[in-house]
Protein backbone atom coordinates (compact mmCIF):
# COMPACT_ATOMS: atom_id res chain seq x y z
CA UNK A 1 0.00 0.00 0.00
CA UNK A 2 1.58 3.72 -1.10
CA UNK A 3 1.15 6.47 1.06
CA UNK A 4 -1.82 7.81 -0.82
CA UNK A 5 -3.56 4.95 -0.12
CA UNK A 6 -2.52 4.85 3.03
CA UNK A 7 -3.67 8.24 3.80
CA UNK A 8 -7.21 7.04 2.12
CA UNK A 9 -7.87 4.23 4.42
CA UNK A 10 -6.87 6.40 7.39
CA UNK A 11 -9.13 9.09 6.46
CA UNK A 12 -12.01 6.68 5.72
CA UNK A 13 -11.46 5.14 9.12
CA UNK A 14 -11.57 8.83 10.97
CA UNK A 15 -14.80 9.39 9.23
CA UNK A 16 -16.17 6.13 10.49
CA UNK A 17 -14.78 6.46 13.75
CA UNK A 18 -16.62 10.34 13.48
CA UNK A 19 -20.26 9.27 11.84
CA UNK A 20 -20.39 6.16 14.75
CA UNK A 21 -19.54 8.63 17.30
CA UNK A 22 -21.97 10.95 16.44
CA UNK A 23 -24.90 7.91 16.33
CA UNK A 24 -23.29 6.82 19.95
CA UNK A 25 -23.75 10.84 21.23
CA UNK A 26 -27.70 10.76 20.24
CA UNK A 27 -28.36 8.44 22.46
CA UNK A 28 -26.36 10.98 25.41
CA UNK A 29 -24.34 7.43 26.77
CA UNK A 30 -23.86 9.25 30.55
CA UNK A 31 -27.67 9.47 30.90
CA UNK A 32 -27.87 5.60 29.72
CA UNK A 33 -24.99 4.96 32.50
CA UNK A 34 -27.04 6.59 35.38
CA UNK A 35 -29.66 5.07 34.38
CA UNK A 36 -27.79 1.30 33.94
CA UNK A 37 -26.67 2.04 38.08
CA UNK A 38 -29.78 1.73 39.25
CA UNK A 39 -30.89 -1.39 37.67
CA UNK A 40 -28.60 -3.79 38.41
CA UNK A 41 -28.48 -2.99 42.15
CA UNK A 42 -32.46 -3.62 41.97
CA UNK A 43 -31.82 -6.74 40.43
CA UNK A 44 -29.60 -8.15 43.26
CA UNK A 45 -32.00 -7.35 45.49
CA UNK A 46 -34.90 -9.13 43.61
CA UNK A 47 -32.75 -11.90 43.38
CA UNK A 48 -31.66 -11.85 47.47
CA UNK A 49 -28.16 -12.39 45.45
CA UNK A 50 -26.56 -11.88 42.50
CA UNK A 51 -28.73 -13.34 39.38
CA UNK A 52 -27.91 -15.09 36.36
CA UNK A 53 -24.76 -13.20 34.57
CA UNK A 54 -26.84 -14.13 31.05
CA UNK A 55 -30.31 -12.45 32.95
CA UNK A 56 -28.06 -9.06 34.10
CA UNK A 57 -26.42 -8.60 30.53
CA UNK A 58 -29.17 -9.10 28.76
CA UNK A 59 -31.45 -6.50 31.01
CA UNK A 60 -28.23 -4.21 30.17
CA UNK A 61 -28.64 -4.58 26.79
CA UNK A 62 -32.06 -3.81 26.39
CA UNK A 63 -32.04 -1.25 29.13
CA UNK A 64 -29.06 0.17 27.17
CA UNK A 65 -30.62 0.09 23.90
CA UNK A 66 -34.39 1.61 25.15
CA UNK A 67 -33.02 4.54 26.60
CA UNK A 68 -30.73 5.24 23.65
CA UNK A 69 -33.65 5.01 21.54
CA UNK A 70 -35.88 7.38 23.58
CA UNK A 71 -33.02 9.75 23.62
CA UNK A 72 -32.46 10.07 20.05
CA UNK A 73 -36.15 10.45 19.73
CA UNK A 74 -35.51 13.14 22.13
CA UNK A 75 -33.05 15.16 20.12
CA UNK A 76 -35.02 14.70 16.75
CA UNK A 77 -37.68 16.18 18.53
CA UNK A 78 -35.76 18.98 20.46
CA UNK A 79 -33.16 19.75 17.41
CA UNK A 80 -34.90 23.28 16.62
CA UNK A 81 -34.44 23.88 20.81
CA UNK A 82 -31.22 22.70 20.54
CA UNK A 83 -29.93 24.82 18.33
CA UNK A 84 -30.86 27.60 20.79
CA UNK A 85 -28.81 26.23 23.61
CA UNK A 86 -25.21 26.81 23.91
CA UNK A 87 -24.86 23.08 26.13
CA UNK A 88 -26.73 21.11 23.31
CA UNK A 89 -26.01 23.32 20.10
CA UNK A 90 -23.24 20.88 19.21
CA UNK A 91 -25.37 17.84 19.42
CA UNK A 92 -24.98 15.92 15.99
CA UNK A 93 -28.81 16.42 14.86
CA UNK A 94 -27.61 20.54 15.31
CA UNK A 95 -24.48 20.17 13.44
CA UNK A 96 -25.44 18.07 10.50
CA UNK A 97 -23.46 14.97 11.32
CA UNK A 98 -26.64 13.24 11.40
CA UNK A 99 -29.62 13.99 9.12
CA UNK A 100 -32.81 13.88 10.40
CA UNK A 101 -34.42 11.39 8.98
CA UNK A 102 -31.37 9.25 9.75
CA UNK A 103 -31.64 10.01 13.63
CA UNK A 104 -35.12 8.86 13.04
CA UNK A 105 -34.90 5.94 11.69
CA UNK A 106 -31.92 4.81 14.16
CA UNK A 107 -33.99 5.82 17.64
CA UNK A 108 -37.16 3.57 16.14
CA UNK A 109 -34.80 1.05 15.11
CA UNK A 110 -33.58 0.68 18.64
CA UNK A 111 -36.62 1.18 20.41
CA UNK A 112 -38.13 -1.91 18.47
CA UNK A 113 -34.76 -3.62 18.72
CA UNK A 114 -35.11 -3.13 22.82
CA UNK A 115 -38.54 -4.23 22.91
CA UNK A 116 -38.46 -7.54 20.58
CA UNK A 117 -34.95 -8.54 22.74
CA UNK A 118 -36.73 -8.33 26.09
CA UNK A 119 -39.76 -10.04 25.03
CA UNK A 120 -38.08 -13.18 23.58
CA UNK A 121 -34.96 -13.01 26.04
CA UNK A 122 -36.11 -11.35 29.13
CA UNK A 123 -39.79 -11.32 30.01
CA UNK A 124 -43.15 -9.55 28.95
CA UNK A 125 -43.92 -7.84 31.49
CA UNK A 126 -39.64 -6.13 31.02
CA UNK A 127 -41.17 -5.41 27.46
CA UNK A 128 -43.87 -4.17 28.64
CA UNK A 129 -42.53 -1.91 30.99
CA UNK A 130 -39.58 -0.64 28.80
CA UNK A 131 -42.37 0.47 25.82
CA UNK A 132 -44.07 2.69 29.10
CA UNK A 133 -40.78 4.44 29.82
CA UNK A 134 -40.13 5.03 26.38
CA UNK A 135 -43.30 6.29 25.85
CA UNK A 136 -43.24 8.39 28.90
CA UNK A 137 -40.13 9.94 28.00
CA UNK A 138 -40.95 11.07 24.36
CA UNK A 139 -44.45 11.88 24.53
CA UNK A 140 -45.18 12.93 28.01
CA UNK A 141 -42.24 14.23 28.43
CA UNK A 142 -40.51 15.87 25.43
CA UNK A 143 -43.61 16.50 23.28
CA UNK A 144 -46.44 16.98 26.03
CA UNK A 145 -44.74 18.79 29.33
CA UNK A 146 -41.29 20.15 28.10
CA UNK A 147 -42.23 22.95 26.46
CA UNK A 148 -45.71 23.69 28.05
CA UNK A 149 -44.74 23.46 32.21
CA UNK A 150 -42.39 24.61 34.52
CA UNK A 151 -43.14 21.09 36.01
CA UNK A 152 -41.98 19.56 33.31
CA UNK A 153 -38.94 17.88 34.58
CA UNK A 154 -40.66 16.29 37.72
CA UNK A 155 -43.47 14.22 36.09
CA UNK A 156 -41.55 13.74 32.95
CA UNK A 157 -38.95 12.62 34.73
CA UNK A 158 -40.85 9.50 35.69
CA UNK A 159 -39.39 7.85 32.85
CA UNK A 160 -36.08 7.69 34.47
CA UNK A 161 -37.64 5.84 37.29
CA UNK A 162 -38.52 3.03 35.10
CA UNK A 163 -35.54 0.97 35.05
CA UNK A 164 -36.09 -0.06 38.67
CA UNK A 165 -39.32 -1.35 38.04
CA UNK A 166 -37.75 -2.97 34.79
CA UNK A 167 -34.99 -4.67 36.79
CA UNK A 168 -36.75 -5.93 39.28
CA UNK A 169 -39.36 -7.62 36.79
CA UNK A 170 -36.64 -9.03 34.70
CA UNK A 171 -35.78 -10.96 37.59
CA UNK A 172 -39.04 -11.57 39.50
CA UNK A 173 -41.79 -11.82 36.27
CA UNK A 174 -43.98 -8.86 38.73
CA UNK A 175 -43.60 -5.73 40.34
CA UNK A 176 -43.81 -5.40 43.53
CA UNK A 177 -43.40 -2.79 46.67
CA UNK A 178 -40.06 -2.55 46.85
CA UNK A 179 -39.29 -1.61 43.19
CA UNK A 180 -41.94 1.04 43.98
CA UNK A 181 -40.17 2.46 47.03
CA UNK A 182 -36.88 2.88 44.41
CA UNK A 183 -39.01 4.18 42.04
CA UNK A 184 -39.71 7.20 44.30
CA UNK A 185 -36.41 7.49 45.72
CA UNK A 186 -35.50 8.28 42.23
CA UNK A 187 -38.61 10.33 41.25
CA UNK A 188 -37.78 12.49 43.87
CA UNK A 189 -34.19 12.90 43.18
CA UNK A 190 -35.17 14.23 40.08
CA UNK A 191 -35.77 18.03 40.42
CA UNK A 192 -33.06 18.39 43.13
CA UNK A 193 -30.83 16.94 40.47
CA UNK A 194 -31.44 18.65 37.45
CA UNK A 195 -32.70 22.11 38.74
CA UNK A 196 -29.40 22.86 39.26
CA UNK A 197 -28.19 22.35 35.79
CA UNK A 198 -31.50 24.99 35.03
CA UNK A 199 -29.82 27.04 37.00
CA UNK A 200 -26.73 27.30 35.91
CA UNK A 201 -28.10 26.96 32.64
CA UNK A 202 -31.45 29.28 32.90
CA UNK A 203 -30.74 31.76 29.74
CA UNK A 204 -30.14 28.96 27.40
CA UNK A 205 -33.53 27.45 28.58
CA UNK A 206 -34.78 31.39 28.68
CA UNK A 207 -33.72 31.17 25.01
CA UNK A 208 -35.29 28.32 23.29
CA UNK A 209 -38.43 29.33 25.01
CA UNK A 210 -38.21 26.20 27.47
CA UNK A 211 -40.16 27.07 31.01
CA UNK A 212 -38.26 24.76 33.32
CA UNK A 213 -38.65 26.07 36.84
CA UNK A 214 -35.19 28.13 37.20
CA UNK A 215 -36.92 30.28 34.58
CA UNK A 216 -39.99 30.90 35.58
CA UNK A 217 -38.74 31.29 39.56
CA UNK A 218 -37.14 32.94 41.67
CA UNK A 219 -33.82 30.85 43.24
CA UNK A 220 -35.22 31.09 46.86
CA UNK A 221 -38.42 29.32 45.28
CA UNK A 222 -36.19 26.59 43.55
CA UNK A 223 -34.27 25.69 46.37
CA UNK A 224 -37.10 25.60 48.61
CA UNK A 225 -38.93 23.38 46.21
CA UNK A 226 -35.53 20.94 45.86
CA UNK A 227 -35.60 20.95 49.34
CA UNK A 228 -39.14 19.59 49.85
CA UNK A 229 -38.17 16.54 47.66
CA UNK A 230 -34.85 16.11 48.98
CA UNK A 231 -36.81 15.77 52.27
CA UNK A 232 -39.28 13.06 50.26
CA UNK A 233 -36.74 11.09 48.48
CA UNK A 234 -35.28 10.49 51.66
CA UNK A 235 -38.40 8.96 52.48
CA UNK A 236 -38.36 7.07 49.99
CA UNK A 237 -35.49 5.70 50.81
CA UNK A 238 -35.94 4.73 54.03
CA UNK A 239 -39.66 3.28 53.34
CA UNK A 240 -38.17 0.43 51.27
CA UNK A 241 -36.85 -1.16 54.76
CA UNK A 242 -40.41 -1.30 55.02
CA UNK A 243 -41.67 -3.25 52.38
CA UNK A 244 -38.46 -5.56 52.30
CA UNK A 245 -36.32 -6.84 54.48
CA UNK A 246 -33.22 -5.04 54.60
CA UNK A 247 -30.05 -4.65 57.45
CA UNK A 248 -29.31 -1.56 59.77
CA UNK A 249 -26.63 -0.99 57.62
CA UNK A 250 -28.61 -0.08 54.92
CA UNK A 251 -30.66 2.06 57.11
CA UNK A 252 -27.51 3.79 58.85
CA UNK A 253 -26.41 4.35 54.82
CA UNK A 254 -29.69 5.65 53.50
CA UNK A 255 -30.05 8.30 56.68
CA UNK A 256 -26.26 9.41 56.70
CA UNK A 257 -26.39 10.17 52.64
CA UNK A 258 -29.88 11.22 52.85
CA UNK A 259 -29.10 13.85 55.92
CA UNK A 260 -25.79 14.43 53.46
CA UNK A 261 -27.86 15.53 50.45
CA UNK A 262 -30.82 17.81 52.55
CA UNK A 263 -27.98 19.56 54.43
CA UNK A 264 -26.48 20.55 50.95
CA UNK A 265 -29.99 21.51 49.97
CA UNK A 266 -30.19 23.88 52.62
CA UNK A 267 -26.85 25.62 52.11
CA UNK A 268 -27.91 26.13 48.47
CA UNK A 269 -31.21 27.66 49.63
CA UNK A 270 -29.50 29.97 52.36
CA UNK A 271 -27.35 31.22 49.86
CA UNK A 272 -30.04 31.75 48.04
CA UNK A 273 -32.10 33.91 50.23
CA UNK A 274 -29.18 35.68 51.43
CA UNK A 275 -27.12 36.05 48.70
CA UNK A 276 -23.57 38.21 49.19
CA UNK A 277 -21.23 39.66 46.64
CA UNK A 278 -18.30 37.16 45.76
CA UNK A 279 -20.13 33.36 46.89
CA UNK A 280 -21.44 31.63 44.43
CA UNK A 281 -24.77 29.67 44.83
CA UNK A 282 -23.52 26.61 44.20
CA UNK A 283 -25.77 24.80 41.98
CA UNK A 284 -22.94 22.27 40.15
CA UNK A 285 -21.91 21.26 43.14
CA UNK A 286 -25.59 20.03 44.39
CA UNK A 287 -25.87 18.73 40.37
CA UNK A 288 -22.81 16.54 40.46
CA UNK A 289 -23.47 15.88 44.53
CA UNK A 290 -27.11 14.29 43.45
CA UNK A 291 -25.00 11.68 40.92
CA UNK A 292 -22.87 10.94 43.69
CA UNK A 293 -25.68 10.37 46.08
CA UNK A 294 -27.58 8.26 43.89
CA UNK A 295 -24.78 6.07 42.98
CA UNK A 296 -23.50 5.48 46.72
CA UNK A 297 -27.44 4.58 47.81
CA UNK A 298 -28.18 1.70 45.16
CA UNK A 299 -24.44 0.71 46.12
CA UNK A 300 -25.53 0.06 49.35
CA UNK A 301 -28.84 -1.55 47.83
CA UNK A 302 -26.95 -3.52 46.06
CA UNK A 303 -24.68 -5.20 49.07
CA UNK A 304 -26.73 -5.41 50.87
CA UNK A 305 -28.25 -8.76 50.27
CA UNK A 306 -25.02 -10.11 51.37
CA UNK A 307 -24.61 -8.55 54.63
CA UNK A 308 -24.74 -11.46 57.52
CA UNK A 309 -26.87 -8.94 59.43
Amino acid sequence: MNRSEASSATGSLARLRSRVGAYVALTKPRIIELLLVTTVPTMILAQQGFPPVTLVLATLVGGATSAGSANVLNCYIDRDIDELMNRTKRRPLVTGEVTPRAALVFGFGLGIFSLVWFATVVNLVAAALTFLAIVMYVVGYTMLLKRRTPQNIVWGGAAGCMPVLIGWSAVTGSVGWAPVALFGVIFFWTPPHYWPLSMKFRRDYAAAGVPMLPVVAGDVRVAREMLAYAVAMVGSSLALMLVHPMTWAYGVIALALGAWFVGATVQLLRRATTPRPGVKLGEMRLFHGSITYLTLLFLAVAVDPFLPL
